[in-house]
């Protein structure tokens, strides 16, 4: 592994996007109208991933690490794709987007609050419930377009997780030993 591992983390994100475009796009037409409440869960994650990431990629190119910004930004790349995948899912099944929702308000107010760690740390949330969410759309969706994009959008999402974890052990480090115990033991709780 490279000094800060995060070359690392660049050829995995090179790899995943050749394979996607070696994959190409799911056949829309395949699309259904969704259950209501599955519609309504898929619009408001679409608008979760569909920012545009510049405070987090501002941050990051702040921590000093251009391999770690290059990154984020590819990072933020793959999320856009996953707001993509959703809104074609939606309008697949003749449903809109949103333009935003409460939840992502106060996720992203949240985010922006602090420094990089605080982001991070706040983003992990959404990427621990995200693993969740997709894992259950793949495996219990009513149609198999919505399984399938469920399950790209889950093989990046079982990848991010371990990248900001990586970052946030490197970022905490520095902390002393009772504030990274505080820390550890919050995000556990």
């Amino acid at each position: 592994m490279d000094s800060t591992g995060y070359g690392d983390w660049i050829r995995d994100f090179e790899t995943a996007r050749r394979e996607r475009a070696g994959q190409g796009d799911p056949d829309w037409r395949t699309g259904v109208p969704l259950h209501p409440a599955i519609q309504r869960s898929v619009q408001r994650f679409q608008v979760g991933e569909d920012g545009d990431g510049a405070e987090l990629i501002t941050k990051a190119e702040a921590a000093g690490d251009a391999e770690y910004a290059s990154a984020v930004r590819m990072f933020v790349a793959e999320e856009r794709n996953h707001a993509r995948l959703l809104a074609l899912l939606l309008a697949s099944g003749d449903a809109p987007t949103i333009a935003s929702h409460w939840s992502d308000r106060i996720f992203v107010t949240l985010r922006r609050a602090l420094g990089l760690r605080l982001e991070l740390l706040v983003l992990m949330i959404a990427e621990v419930v995200a693993l969740r969410y997709y894992r259950a759309l793949r495996d219990g969706g009513e149609d198999a377009l919505t399984r399938e994009v469920a399950g790209r959008v889950l093989a990046d999402e079982e990848r991010h997780v371990p990248f900001h974890c990586h970052r946030l052990r490197r970022a905490l480090r520095p902390l002393p030993a009772p504030a990274r115990v505080l820390v550890t033991s919050g995000w556990r709780a």
